[in-house]
């Protein structure tokens, strides 16, 4: 309604009871993502093994999501325990600003991630090895990047205001105007359609060198269980981009191309908190999911008094027994690509092992 001001008083239209289920969803939401994601940066600075560049990337990402749910999370938490946005139009800003950009920052970095795994594995570059230097380089081009696209709507160009349940800030979508039209256009393409693009020829590329190795396994009489389970994991990886981020970018483009259209405030509202998950996900997904992490986390918190020489280890031996574990699944990327780049290309056998040992 027009005389409504989310900063004043609930939606008259919503139940309070509505609120507050909302709340409770982003009470767990929130606590999940905050400890996952805590969990992986401890885990990261507490083992030296961890320390890999392409780990960088996925710390990164956790800082992110981290930041995402503590400032947008939080806020969005004690906003929906009273109905409506009462800490203000600047408060409103600042977390509208806040959740977009710590959001491409951590979108950009599964982009980022994808990008650097098809450079490991397909080699576009020839021998060129993934160092510390260049995984830094690529993290400061996602914050600037992700800065720059950000930063407009606080200073005129379009804006960030209430979204229609009143209780969550975001870019403004709704408006009809022709600048604020633009900015929405130019935004989705940069921060949604571009890393979307990127991590499925990423990952497209990936697979057809899968295929190509898998091949070469089947002339040799070898197993097709590593296919499989690489297949498995990219598919989850784009499955779950997919289902946290498509809805909200599907609502914003409608409601850009139609600001006039009706929509109940609880459905228009499901989009953004459904986004908010994914910082749930993601460490499952991209730490969880690999075997070294796991083990690392467990002993971290496993309060046990043997400590393993893992945590002490030099490069040398690092990558040494990296290579040498015989269960041979969801190892860190680099941590053996650093051993294998530096393996003269031999016959078909090795090379397919060496693939398979820097996938999983």
């Amino acid at each position: 309604p027009g005389r409504w001001d989310p900063f004043r008083r609930p939606l008259d239209s919503i139940q309070p009871w509505h609120f507050r289920l909302l709340a409770a969803v982003m009470l767990v939401v929130t606590s999940l993502s905050l400890a996952e994601n805590l969990a992986v940066i401890l885990v990261t600075f507490k083992f030296k093994q961890l320390r890999q560049p392409v780990n960088y990337v996925i710390v990164n990402l956790s800082v992110a999501d981290f930041l995402v749910s503590l400032t947008g999370g939080t806020i969005s938490f004690l906003a929906n325990l009273k109905g409506y946005f009462y800490m203000g139009y600047w408060a409103c800003v600042l977390e509208g600003f806040a959740v977009t950009f710590f959001g491409i920052v951590a979108l950009w970095s599964l982009a980022l991630l994808a990008f650097e795994r098809y450079i490991v594995i397909c080699r576009p570059l020839g021998n060129m090895r993934l160092k510390g230097k260049h995984a830094a380089l690529g993290i400061a081009f996602v914050w600037t990047f992700s800065f720059i696209w950000t930063i407009p709507p606080t200073m005129g160009w379009s804006s960030y205001t209430t979204s229609k349940i009143g209780t969550t800030c975001e870019p403004n979508w709704y408006s009809g105007a022709y600048t604020d039209h633009t900015y929405i256009i130019a935004f989705f393409t940069t921060c949604f359609i571009v890393p979307l693009l990127v991590i499925l020829v990423s990952y497209g590329k990936l697979m057809q060198k899968l295929r190509k190795v898998s091949d070469t396994q089947c002339r040799l009489g070898t197993t097709r269980k590593p296919e499989r389970q690489v297949t498995r994991m990219v598919v989850v990886m784009i499955i779950a981009f997919l289902i946290c981020w498509m809805p909200y970018a599907a609502f914003s483009i409608l409601v850009t191309a139609y600001p006039s259209i009706e929509l109940d405030p609880r459905l228009a509202a499901i989009p953004a908190f459904f986004s908010k998950t994914a910082t749930v996900y993601n460490p499952i997904i991209y730490v969880f999911m690999n075997k070294q992490f796991r083990r690392c986390l467990v002993e971290m918190f496993s309060c046990s008094a043997i400590e393993t020489a893992e945590s002490n280890m030099n490069p040398t031996s690092e990558r040494a027994m990296l290579t040498q574990d015989k269960r041979g699944s969801e190892l860190s990327i680099m941590a053996v690509c650093s051993t294998v780049s530096k393996r003269k290309t031999g016959d078909e056998h090795t090379n397919s092992q060496d693939f398979w040992c820097i996938l999983l």
